[in-house]
């Protein structure tokens, strides 16, 4: 099928094409476990996660710099008062204020000034993949816009230590399938920027360039991965559940007790 912006998050579409966040609904991150028998839900548009506020924060920055700020207000009646002035809640007056901040910078804009929503498609794996790059600098760079309560708070990992908001939340893997596509459509292999603010009281604002060298080590996980994900995807095995995710306790049949010991069995 042809990708547009009318179907890019279409059922059909998410069932012919890979994504990034369709991968990490699979695998999971760092900071977030990953639940076969959820992703294939979300697939088949069974089930979907709500929109929490931090979740719309986002949104409405995004919104913003894609010039249709209008239409996410009038989707989202919620992000305002009902009573009194009727004016954006706190969270969203919050989010202006981000916006104020990146528009006084000269570097951060210039890194947003690229095409926007720009849509690709290729192959990684044998698989089709798509994306949506934000602010895409044509044979310059890849941008991706993330507003995050902190840039600089470390997450700590068992086994590994502390790690970035980068690597915590796989935006490495996303840096990496990104740059490879669009390697494919264009014959050129651009480095990949994270253009990130917080949500802080005073926005940090950053521009990260993710080097090379983690994106070849996040295509790995990519790689290893991505048969199992296949597999399951396509119906050839049946999906794990993680029995850990708001969706798996929502569709879980007891069909028996379970010893203490089983309270703590994935920690």
């Amino acid at each position: 099928m042809q990708l547009t912006a009318e179907n890019y998050y279409s059922e059909e579409a998410n069932f012919e094409h890979m994504s990034v966040s369709q991968f990490k609904d699979f695998v999971g991150t760092y900071g977030r476990r990953g639940c076969e028998f959820t992703a294939m839900d979300k697939i088949r548009g069974v089930y979907e996660e709500e929109e929490t506020t931090a979740l719309l924060v986002g949104s409405y920055v995004d919104a913003y710099f894609e010039g249709t700020l209008d239409k996410f207000k009038a989707e989202h009646p919620d992000i305002f008062k009902k009573t009194g002035d009727k004016g954006l809640k706190s969270d969203y007056v919050q989010a202006n204020d981000i916006i104020a901040r990146i528009e006084r910078d000269e570097f951060f804009m210039a890194h947003m000034s690229g095409q926007k929503q720009v849509i690709m498609a290729g192959e990684l794996f044998g698989l089709p993949w798509k994306i949506k790059i934000d602010s895409y600098l044509e044979g310059i760079a890849i941008v991706d816009l993330k507003v995050m309560a902190s840039l600089t708070k470390l997450e700590w990992v068992r086994d590994i230590g502390y790690l970035d908001f980068v690597r915590y939340w796989g935006y490495d893997i996303q840096g990496a399938v990104y740059q490879e596509i669009v390697y494919q459509n264009t014959g050129k292999r651009l480095p990949f920027y994270i253009a990130g603010a917080s949500k802080e009281k005073a926005p940090n604002i950053k521009v990260i360039h993710v080097q090379d060298n983690y994106l070849r080590e996040a295509m790995s996980v990519v790689e290893h991965n991505i048969e199992r994900v296949r597999q399951v995807k396509y119906g050839e095995v049946l999906p794990d559940r993680c029995e850990c995710c708001d969706h798996c306790r929502e569709t879980e049949v007891l069909t028996g007790p379970i010893g203490i010991a089983d309270l703590v069995a994935d920690i």
